[in-house]
């Protein structure tokens, strides 16, 4: 058994004496169960990080996963003088973490250790960019301009510069965008404000820290620049800890690929115009090459405009040249290419004078090098897109498969990386996730970690007797009627996730007038108001997608019932999904039965996930889904489901609910 702690006063700590049932934990933590899965997990965590290799770890909700990999980060990092990186799925979990896991830690734990926690950059106040902004027109009326007094009063005083600190401000200040510390717009140790900078102030926080806790999008806009002189903020680790590690693959993609917007270039034409050239001559002319700029751009996004609504849609080199010759899209991004290089070459005799033209310059050339890259379309291992959100237009490009860029770039210059979620194995196989990720099987090991409830008992899956194929256009209706019979067997205290948005919505408008409970529609509100709202109103229905199938957490009888409408087959449609799935077929696989069916397993698993949240939880889960019974990959998905009593009969819900002794087998 792996001996996890050693201090100067020579306190060693096997697993048992932590995790034991009369352990330092147990003597410590008022809430504190015996896990036999935490235990396995923290001793598998603990060989992978001190023998360099790999682990991959399935630990379904209640396994008590972040102590598990905490401890044995802390012991390593303390032995080896070497810094762990801890990287969450969401900020939530980061803050979760730091607040409550790490100060209950360095409270019983012997010996010191330091930990830090690190965001994105667009998360930070740029004194720089705030203090510019002050003589800028970036205000729009009263309210604005209030807000951004209050900005400039907690600037004077905040230490971290969070914009989490300003919580009696909008969610979505319009000018945040303008002083915030994101990358592509810092000028580095030119600045004049570089010593008092929170970007700085935060990096040497953790560059003194054992334990750095980020997030996986930090993690991986962090590993893309590596080796660069701008944008890089992580300091150097030697294992790294992954936390709802099934995210991993959508967060490569979006880092490891390129992206530009109407939104980027009219920000760039404003920052020049912005900036403080004396020379009256040169300042007409580069004002000039701006208007220009402004010009060809929106004949370029508006011919998008003419093609494509809201969505995602693949965009082919067809697009821009067809037959040799150039489209009348072609022309315009030819035209559009060469203004950008006119501003750029304008620009480039004050690059040497100050850092804000130079910073403008690279600008611009990312710009260009990003358009050229998306509408040349070179790369074969990338597949192109655009999304149209509202007024937005973003051009992306990312890369069909990102198993080889992971392999190299993270898992074979990394000594030690611990990949963990509640649901990362198909079955019991992780030949999904493995494959994805581009993981050496030769070094990588694996583990099912065994959680503490007793589903068994605590839960019934129901499964309706007859519905139709949910393809079939009475589908909604059918199942509507099928959730208002739910709800009202458990009184409503539901969440009724949904697989896209127009399901969500036809469902809501069909069963929210037929229930006398009150029913809530992810987007009337923020994600962490409607979470609130659900727990402090009684008998309450959640209708919600997307989102919040993972991370979240209502425990108690407020939540009794998880009903799921269709088996959570990612869109065959969508540009990327539909990339990847001819990338396998091309290659010779089968790509529903190696992609498709596990990603969806996964999908369904932290769904079903939501229900059962302790040991004194009960509850339903009901899926909607019949071809889980019709189709022969049925059985996969049930079979990867924790271990449920499967009903047809509605009353066996009415009966799980109103049992009063919770160890009795339904």
């Amino acid at each position: 058994m792996s001996t996890l702690l050693k201090s100067d006063s020579s306190n060693n700590y096997a697993l048992d004496e932590l995790f034991g049932p009369n352990g330092l934990i147990a003597r410590n933590h008022e809430n504190y169960e015996f896990r036999p899965g935490q235990m396995a997990m923290a001793n598998a965590v603990a060989e992978a990080i001190t023998e360099s290799r790999h682990l991959l770890v399935e630990a379904g909700t209640g396994t008590g996963k972040t102590l598990a990999y905490l401890i044995p980060a802390i012991a390593y990092a303390r032995k080896t003088g070497k810094r762990v990186i801890i990287s969450t799925g969401t900020k939530n979990l980061q803050e979760q973490l730091m607040e409550k896991d790490i100060p209950f830690l360095k409270k019983i734990l012997p010996g010191k250790f330091t930990a830090a926690y690190m965001k994105g950059r667009a998360n930070y106040a740029c004194l720089f960019r705030a203090a510019k902004a002050e003589h800028q027109p970036i205000l729009d009326g009263l309210e604005q301009t209030r807000d951004f007094e209050k900005v400039r009063n907690w600037l004077a005083d905040t230490q971290t510069g969070d914009r989490k600190e300003l919580a009696d401000l909008p969610e979505d200040l319009p000018f945040w965008n303008r002083i915030n510390a994101r990358s592509d717009t810092c000028i580095g140790q030119k600045c004049e404000e570089f010593e008092r900078c929170f970007i700085t102030r935060m990096r040497a926080r953790a560059e003194e820290a054992d334990i750095v806790i980020v997030n996986h999008h930090l993690f991986f806009a962090d590993l893309s620049v590596r080796g660069n002189l701008y944008g890089r903020v992580i300091p150097d680790y030697a294992a790294v800890i992954f936390d709802e590690a099934h995210l991993l693959e959508d967060v490569a993609s979006e880092y490891f690929g390129f992206q530009i917007s109407n939104f980027q270039i009219a920000e760039i034409v404003r920052d020049v115009e912005m900036l403080p050239i004396s020379d009256a001559g040169e300042y007409k002319k580069i004002s000039k090459s701006a208007m220009r700029v402004t010009t060809v751009a929106d004949q370029f996004w508006n011919r998008f405009a003419m093609a494509q609504s809201d969505g995602r849609y693949s965009i082919f080199k067809e697009h821009f040249i067809c037959n040799g010759d150039l489209t009348p899209l072609g022309e315009i991004f030819e035209i559009l290419d060469e203004s950008l290089g006119r501003m750029a070459a304008l620009l480039e005799p004050f690059a040497g004078e100050t850092a804000e033209a130079e910073s403008l310059l690279r600008r611009i050339r990312q710009a260009r090098f990003e358009l050229e890259f998306i509408v040349s379309q070179s790369d074969v291992n990338y597949i192109y897109w655009i999304e149209r959100k509202g007024r937005g237009f973003y051009l992306k490009a990312s890369p069909v498969d990102v198993s080889e860029l992971l392999r190299e770039k993270l898992f074979d210059r990394v000594e030690s990386c611990v990949l963990t979620s509640a649901t990362l194995a198909s079955g019991s196989s992780f030949d999904y996730i493995r494959s994805r990720l581009g993981l050496d099987d030769a070094k990588t090991s694996t583990l099912l970690a065994e959680s503490s409830f007793d589903y068994e008992n605590q839960a019934v899956l129901y499964l309706p007797r007859a519905m139709p194929d949910p393809r079939s256009p009475e589908f909604t209706q059918l199942a509507a009627g099928e959730i208002v019979r739910i709800l009202n067997l458990t009184q409503g205290r539901a969440f009724v996730l949904c697989t896209s948005n127009h399901s969500m919505a036809a469902l809501y408008e069909l069963v929210s007038s037929r229930v006398k409970f009150h029913c809530f529609l992810q987007g009337t509100m923020s994600k962490a108001a409607l979470i609130e709202a659900f727990r402090n109103t009684p008998n309450a229905v959640l209708f919600a997608t997307a989102s919040f199938w993972q991370g979240v957490d209502v425990q108690g009888e407020q939540l009794s019932c998880v009903i799921i409408d269709k088996l959570p087959f990612a869109v065959p449609t969508d540009p990327l999904v539909a990339a990847r799935t001819r990338y396998i077929e091309e290659s010779g696989g089968r790509a529903f039965s190696s992609y498709s069916v596990p990603q969806a397993i996964i999908t369904l698993k932290q769904g079903v996930g939501r229900l059962i949240r302790s040991r004194s939880d009960r509850g339903v889960v009901a899926i909607l889904d019949p071809r889980l019974k019709t189709k022969s990959y049925g059985r996969q998905f049930l079979e990867s489901l924790p271990r449920m009593r499967i009903t047809e009969d509605p009353e066996d819900i009415r009966f799980l609910l109103n049992r009063t002794d919770r160890n009795e087998l339904i």
